[in-house]
C-alpha cells in the first residue's frame, strides 16, 4: 500500500465517521479545521482507523500527531 492510497483511505474513514461526504482533507489539516471533529469523534477516528487497517497505536504515538498527515505517516509505518 502505498502513502497516497492510505491517505485516501484515511480520508474514507474520517468521511465516514463524521458523516460528511464532501469532506476534504490535507496534510496539514486538523481538528481546529473541520467542524464536528472534537475529542469523542478523535477517539472514534482513532479506532476506526485501526479497524480499517488492523493496527493498533499507543497513546504516546497519537498525542504525537499535529494534523492528519502525522496519523497517516503512522499508519503508513505499519502497513508497510
Amino acid at each position: 500500500m502505498t502513502r497516497e492510497e492510505v491517505f485516501l483511505t484515511v480520508t474514507a474513514v474520517f468521511r465516514d465517521v463524521l458523516d460528511n461526504d464532501r469532506l476534504v482533507l490535507e496534510e496539514k489539516t486538523t481538528a481546529d479545521d473541520v467542524e464536528d471533529w472534537d475529542s469523542l469523534t478523535h477517539i472514534q477516528l482513532v479506532v476506526a482507523v485501526e479497524k480499517r487497517f488492523r493496527i493498533r497505536f499507543g497513546s504516546r504515538e497519537i498525542r504525537g500527531w499535529n494534523d492528519v498527515g502525522g496519523m497517516v505517516d503512522s499508519i503508513f509505518a505499519k502497513v508497510s
